[in-house]
C-alpha cells in the first residue's frame, strides 16, 4: 500500500472509532469527563459502579457513575468560583484516593490541564514540573504539602490555589485558610452539583504527563480530549475490556498509564475499575483479585517479578478463577514471565508497549493471537507501524524481517502528544516527515510481530556486534538464582564495549564468586560468547524509577563516573 493510501486507511480507522464517541450534546465538540463520566451517568449504567476505592486503612467505597458525575461537577463548579478558566493547569499531587480522581474528571470537565504528579516525589521533581508546567491549581493532601510543597510557594510564581483533601480539621491544622490553601471539603461543599460542560474543540489541550529523557530537565508532553478516542479504542482491543468487566490498573495516576488506563479508558468503556491506595505486598493482591473478583489485571513487569520472587505456593492459596486477562507495560516482559503466569496463574500475560508522547496502546498481544512470549505484539488497528534509521535528517525505512532499528510511528494517532511544553525545537526533533521516531530499537519477525532491543542509547556494541540489553538481561533471569538483571555496556579499548551485568539474587542465594562464574557461564551458554556479560555485580536491588523501570542509564553513570542527569524519578530504597 502507498503511503498516500496507507494515511486515507488509517483516518478512516480513527474515524470509525471517533463515531463510538457521542460527543457533547448539540455537536458542541468532545471532552474527555463527558466520554468517561456524564454519559454513563446521563444513561442506564448510572447506577454502575465506577470505582471500587481500597483505602490505606482496609475500608471499601464504591462509587456509580451518577455519583461520580455529581461530585466532579461540584469540582468543576468549585473551580469555576475560584475565577480558574479554560487552559489553566490543576495539578494533582495525591495518593490514590477518591479525591484525585474527581478531581482529575473534574478539571477535564472545567476544560482545565490536568498534570497528575507522583506522590512519593520530593520537592524539587515536583518543583521542576509544576514550575514549566504553570501550574495554578494543586490539589494535595494536608501531610504532603506541609512536608513538600509549602516551602517551593515563593518558586511557583504562577500557583493560586492550593485544595487540600481530607477534613477540614486537617486542612485547617496545614494552613487552609490563608495564602491561597483551601479545604477541599469545604469548597466541595459550597459548589453547585449541576455543571454543564461547554463547547470543547477535540484539540483543546486536556493532558500534561512530564518523561525524564536520559539528559536535560523533564519534558512536559502535552496531550488534547481528542486523546479520549484512542483511550477508549485501545481498552477494548488490546486490554479487551467488556462491559460487565472488574478492571485492576495497578499504575499510580502519576504516570501516564494510570491516567490513560487507570481512569479514563475503563470508565469511556463503562466498567468498575479497583483503585488500591497501598502499596505492593505480593499476598495482599493476591487477595485483593480474590475479594474484587478482578477480571482484567493491567500490571507492570517490575510487578510481576515480585510476584514471581514470592513463591509459587502463594497464588494457590487464592481463587482467581473470575481472572480472564492479564496485560502488562512499563518495560519489556521477560519470556520466563509469561511462561510462570500460564503454569502458575493459568493465564499468559499480554505485553503491549506505548510511551508517554503516544499517551496511548499501540502494540499489544491481543486477545485471540498466538503470543510469542518476549514480543511486543503487534500495531493495533490505525497504527502504522515500522522499522527505520536515521539518515540525513529523515528516516530510511527497513523493509526486510529480523534487522534492528528505529521503531516509527506514522502520525496522525488520536492520543499522539501535540508538544513538548516551552521546548519547540526538542518536540520538532521527534519527527522526521510522517513518522515519530520513538527512541526505542526493534526487530520485526516475518510473522508482524515486534521485538524490543533496547532504547537507542543503551544498545550495546561490542566488537562491531549490536547488543540488546534486554535479551541478555532475559537470558540472565533465566537462572534461578537470579531475580532482576540489568545490563549496560562498558567501555572496552579492544571491542568498543563489553557487556556488564548488575544483578540482585532471590532470597536464599549469597553473592559469591561461584555463584558469579556459574552465572557467567549460564549466560554464555545461554548467549554465546559475544553477548554474555563479562562482568558481573551484585546489588541488593537495582535502581528504577518510580513507575518501575530500570534506570540502566544510572548504572553506567555510577560504572563510568560520569553525571547521573535527571533523578527526580527515582525510587527511593526501601
Amino acid at each position: 500500500m502507498d503511503s498516500i493510501s496507507t494515511r486515507n486507511a488509517l483516518k478512516s480507522a480513527w474515524a470509525r472509532a471517533r463515531a463510538e464517541m457521542d460527543g457533547l450534546p448539540g455537536g458542541r465538540g468532545l471532552n474527555i469527563a463527558h466520554e468517561a463520566v456524564d454519559r454513563h451517568a446521563q444513561g442506564a449504567g448510572g447506577d454502575r459502579i465506577a470505582f471500587r476505592f481500597l483505602s490505606r486503612d482496609g475500608e471499601r467505597r464504591e462509587m456509580s457513575f451518577r455519583q461520580l458525575a455529581v461530585e466532579t461537577s461540584r469540582f468543576a463548579s468549585a473551580l469555576g468560583d475560584l475565577g480558574v478558566e479554560p487552559g489553566d493547569r490543576v495539578f494533582l499531587l495525591a495518593g490514590r484516593i477518591p479525591e484525585l480522581y474527581v478531581a482529575a474528571l473534574g478539571a477535564l470537565k472545567a476544560r482545565c490541564v490536568v498534570c497528575p504528579l507522583f506522590s512519593a516525589f520530593g520537592p524539587e521533581p515536583i518543583r521542576a514540573r509544576m514550575d514549566p508546567g504553570s501550574a495554578r491549581v494543586l490539589v494535595t493532601t494536608p501531610a504532603l504539602y506541609r512536608r513538600k510543597v509549602r516551602a517551593l510557594r515563593e518558586q511557583l510564581p504562577a500557583l493560586e490555589h492550593i485544595l487540600l483533601a481530607g477534613t477540614e480539621e486537617e486542612a485547617a491544622e496545614a494552613g487552609a485558610g490563608a495564602d491561597g490553601v483551601r479545604s477541599l471539603t469545604t469548597l466541595l461543599a459550597q459548589a453547585d452539583d449541576r455543571f454543564r460542560i461547554q463547547d470543547t474543540d477535540p484539540e483543546d489541550p486536556a493532558l500534561l504527563h512530564f518523561t525524564s529523557g536520559t539528559t536535560g530537565a523533564p519534558k512536559g508532553a502535552l496531550h488534547v480530549h481528542e486523546a479520549v478516542v484512542a483511550h477508549h479504542v485501545t481498552g477494548r482491543i488490546a486490554l479487551d475490556l467488556r462491559p460487565d468487566d472488574v478492571f485492576w490498573c495497578t499504575a499510580d495516576p502519576g504516570w501516564v498509564t494510570g491516567t490513560s488506563y487507570g481512569i479514563v479508558s475503563p470508565l469511556t468503556n463503562g466498567v468498575t475499575s479497583v483503585v488500591d491506595e497501598r502499596e505492593f505486598d505480593a499476598e495482599r493482591w493476591y487477595r485483593t483479585l480474590e475479594a474484587e473478583k478482578v477480571t482484567v489485571w493491567y500490571t507492570a513487569p517490575t510487578a510481576v517479578r515480585m510476584l514471581m520472587k514470592s513463591g509459587r505456593e502463594l497464588p494457590r492459596r487464592f481463587d482467581l478463577s473470575r481472572l480472564r486477562f492479564i496485560a502488562s507495560v512499563g518495560e519489556p516482559l521477560n519470556p520466563e514471565a509469561v511462561v510462570w503466569a500460564q503454569e502458575v496463574l493459568g493465564l499468559p500475560i499480554h505485553d503491549n508497549w506505548w510511551q508517554t508522547e503516544t499517551g496511548g496502546i499501540m502494540i499489544a498481544n491481543v486477545a485471540g493471537r498466538e503470543i510469542r512470549p518476549g514480543s511486543m505484539g503487534h500495531p493495533l488497528p490505525g497504527v502504522d507501524a515500522a522499522v527505520g534509521r536515521r539518515e540525513n535528517g529523515g528516516v530510511t525505512l527497513i523493509e526486510a524481517v529480523d534487522v534492528e532499528g528505529e521503531l516509527l510511528l506514522r502520525k496522525g494517532w488520536p492520543s499522539m502528544f501535540r508538544s513538548y511544553v516551552h521546548q519547540k525545537e526538542r518536540y520538532l526533533g521527534c519527527f522526521a516527515g510522517d513518522w515519530y521516531l520513538t527512541g526505542d530499537l526493534v526487530r520485526r519477525d516475518a510473522d508482524g510481530y515486534y521485538w524490543f532491543v533496547g532504547r537507542a542509547d543503551d544498545v550495546i556494541k561490542s566488537a562491531g556486534h549490536l547488543i540488546g540489553p534486554f535479551e541478555v538481561e532475559s537470558a540472565l533471569m533465566e537462572h534461578p538464582a537470579v531475580a532482576e538483571a540489568a545490563v549496560i555496556g562498558k567501555p572496552d579499548p579492544m571491542v568498543g564495549e563489553i557487556v556488564k551485568a548488575f544483578i540482585s539474587l532471590h532470597p536464599g542465594h549469597e553473592a559469591s564468586e561461584d555463584l558469579r562464574l556459574e552465572i557467567l557461564g549460564h549466560a554464555r551458554k545461554r548467549l554465546g560468547s559475544v553477548a554474555a556479560p563479562k562482568e558481573i555485580a551484585f546489588l541488593d536491588d537495582l535502581p528504577r524509577t518510580k513507575s518501575g523501570k530500570t534506570l540502566r542509564r544510572l548504572l553506567k553513570a555510577r560504572e563510568l563516573g560520569t553525571p547521573e542527569g535527571d533523578l527526580s524519578t527515582l525510587e527511593e530504597p526501601t
